[in-house]
Order: structure tokens, then C-alpha cells, then sequence
């Protein structure tokens, strides 16, 4: 069998967590050899650099794209994606890869699609199929349509992936591989200092009796009110008093209202419970959610990986409006009474059941044994 090189395209944070696995059984593989590209907000410190991570787990960055412009509105939001079809047609081209994994909804993943497919380059595409309240799910199934090879996290998401008319046969349900790493701490204790290894900004909150964890983005089509949104769940945290580790916002259109309205809400309000994280590595991060006593916010986390661990979640909002949900998520509108007394009927719960709906622990070595031995090929029949 011949030896593949594999590209996987990282552009933001969470898309590690979402890859790291199947970057280790790529890099394990004897008959794959990987190809790391790392760019977008990845790269950039104010949204949480990852590089460093990386390196640490012992993968080698073969290229690194800078292409995100200032503004965290859809215009630059549009840019930013020309920018990187520009600058990504070109890694490809050096590269050579037989195949370019992108992964999920982000809006930077359409760059990686349009410059693989459009060079001929067979396209494969992580987490596909799955719903939610936005421009990610536009995005998402744009890139299916694009994609050659499917990896889906469900069986919602692999029937509705079929549905729009790609091949049976290159479609399959693997699970996602970020709850391979939830697999692997579940049962693992906090055996770190958050404050004393990442350090932060904020008070140096007593967290070892229990604690919240908040992560909100902004949403991409309701980026004017992330300011507002975000001052709701501050001022619910503020007055519930529950210590909290809050994780700074990614970089999508609104980013900049998100990140003015914390800033601003922590110098006035100075809350003596919240202390303010960029980032962190995947492990320790899944490891805090496991211990906490809820996670709030819009992540995806909450949908996904808390439902393995069962964490509860109080999902505030529309950002992940449809996505398939375990019995540990709530969802709540940006009002602040409602989120403290979802948070309150939360905790009242404590640690609920585990439910595998978007994987068993066991997804990137399984995909990376299916790039192995599938067929490779640019041009596909499309069904109707």
C-alpha cells in the first residue's frame, strides 16, 4: 500500500481538540504520513495561540498560514476567508498532499475546502451534517458538499449527510474524535492549579469547593447585541457568587462586543468570583469541565463532550439552535434571572449519566484506518 500524506488544517482552538487524536493515529499509521497546517485565529495569541500546545504533544507544524484581518464583523469575516483560499491554494500546492482534512463549521474551514477542491485535491471533512442557529451550519454543509470523504459524529448527522446527496459508501458514522480525549479523563482527578499553570487576569478565586465554567461566543448573525448578551450571563454569574473560570470568546464577527463588554463589566463591576482565562490545553480543559459544577455559555462543548462526561449545561441562546442534545443541556434566552435559575436547577442535578451520542472514545484511530484504506478520488457521482 502506498504511503499517504495528509493534510489537516487547523484554524482556530477548539479544532485541535477536535483533531488531536486522529493527528496522533495519522502520525502512528504506517502507511500515512501527516501534514500539519496551522492558521486563522490558531496562530494568534489574543484568541488563544495554540501553537505551543501543539508542539507539546509532539506534532510537527509543517506550514503556518496567517490570514485573519482585524474587525470581528462579517465583512472581515469575508475577507479573512478570501485571504486564506488565497494563502492555502498556495500551501497546497507546495505540499502536494493526497488528501486535506478540514474539520466541523467554522468560517475559515471554507477557505480549506475551496482551495483543496478546486485543485483537485480529494477533500475530507470532519463533523459533518450536524445542525445548529447560524452561518456554521451554511458553512458545515457547504463543505460537504465540497467533501469527498464524510466522518460524521452521529447517525442524525450521517442520514442527513446521505440526504443531500452524497454517496453511502463515503460516509461514515465515527464518532467525534474530541470525545476520545473526554474518554480518556473521565475519571481523572483535577490534578493541576488552573490559576497557578495558565494564569489569567481576575481575582485569585477559591475554586477547589466547586466552580462554574463559562464560555460564550458571540453569534455571527446576531454579532450587533454580543455586547448586551454577554453583560446578561456576567451580571448572572456576578450576583450568583459561585466561583467561575470564564474562557475568552473566539473570533468570529462580534468578538469585539463580547470581549469589550467583559473588559468593561470587569473594571467597573471588579467581580471577586470570576477569573478570566485566553485558553488551555484540551486535557485540562476537559479535565475542569469534569469537575465543575456546570458549564454555561454557547459551546459546542456543551452539546458534546459534557453529554460523555455528564457536566451540566445551561446553553444560553441560539448558537447551537437544533443541534442533537443530551439530557444535561437546558437552554435559556440572554435574560439574566432565567440563566441564574437554570444554573441553580442545575447544580441541584449534580453529575448526570454519561450519554455517547457523538462518539465512544475510539474515533481517530478509527478514521485514520479508513483514509488508510479507502480510496482516494477527487471526482464522485452525485446522487439526486
Amino acid at each position: 500500500m502506498e504511503l499517504r500524506n495528509i493534510c489537516v488544517v487547523v484554524t482556530a482552538r477548539p479544532s485541535y481538540s477536535r483533531v488531536k487524536t486522529l493527528l496522533s493515529a495519522i502520525k502512528e499509521h504506517e502507511n500515512l504520513e501527516l501534514q500539519l497546517v496551522v492558521a486563522g485565529s490558531a496562530l494568534l495569541d489574543r484568541y488563544g495561540s495554540i501553537v505551543n500546545f501543539i508542539e507539546k504533544d509532539g506534532f510537527e507544524i509543517t506550514e503556518r498560514v496567517f490570514m485573519v484581518l482585524e474587525g470581528e464583523n462579517p465583512t472581515s469575516m469575508a475577507k479573512t476567508t478570501g485571504l486564506g483560499v488565497m494563502e492555502l491554494a498556495n500551501v497546497f500546492y507546495k505540499l502536494k498532499p493526497d488528501a486535506v482534512v478540514t474539520i466541523a463549521d467554522r468560517f475559515e474551514t471554507i477557505a480549506t475546502s475551496i482551495a483543496a477542491s478546486y485543485q483537485n485535491i480529494p477533500l475530507i471533512h470532519i463533523q459533518g451534517g450536524e445542525v445548529t442557529g447560524n452561518i456554521d451550519e451554511k458553512v458545515r454543509h457547504a463543505n460537504t458538499k465540497l467533501a469527498d470523504l464524510h466522518f460524521v459524529s452521529t447517525e442524525d448527522a450521517l442520514q442527513r449527510v446521505i440526504n443531500m446527496g452524497e454517496d453511502p459508501e463515503k460516509v461514515f458514522n465515527t464518532g467525534c474524535p474530541s470525545i476520545d480525549i473526554a474518554a480518556m479523563i473521565n475519571q481523572e482527578a483535577l490534578n493541576f492549579n488552573p490559576i497557578e499553570k495558565y494564569g489569567g487576569v481576575g481575582e485569585a478565586i477559591d475554586w477547589k469547593k466547586g466552580y462554574l465554567v463559562v464560555m460564550q461566543h458571540p453569534v455571527t448573525t446576531e454579532y450587533e447585541s454580543a455586547r448586551e448578551d454577554v453583560l446578561s450571563t456576567l451580571e448572572a454569574i456576578h450576583e450568583l457568587g459561585i466561583p467561575t473560570f470564564w474562557f475568552w470568546p473566539n473570533v468570529d464577527a462580534g468578538s469585539d462586543g463580547t470581549s469589550n463588554g467583559i473588559r468593561t463589566f470587569r473594571e467597573l463591576s471588579k467581580p471577586k468570583n470570576i477569573h478570566f482565562f485566553k485558553n488551555m490545553e484540551s486535557d485540562d480543559f476537559l479535565k475542569l469541565l469534569t469537575h465543575s459544577k456546570c458549564l454555561i455559555g454557547n459551546s459546542s462543548a456543551g452539546i458534546r463532550e459534557c453529554s460523555f462526561l455528564g457536566v451540566p449545561v445551561v446553553n444560553i441562546g441560539t448558537r447551537q439552535h437544533r443541534r442533537q442534545r443530551g439530557s444535561n443541556v437546558v437552554d435559556v434566552p440572554y435574560h439574566k434571572e432565567k440563566i441564574k435559575e437554570a444554573i441553580q436547577e442545575r447544580i441541584s442535578k449534580g453529575r448526570l449519566p454519561s450519554e455517547a451520542i457523538y462518539g465512544d472514545g475510539l474515533s481517530g484511530k478509527r478514521i485514520a484506518k479508513i483514509i488508510a484504506n479507502t480510496p482516494l478520488t477527487f471526482c464522485k457521482t452525485i446522487r439526486y
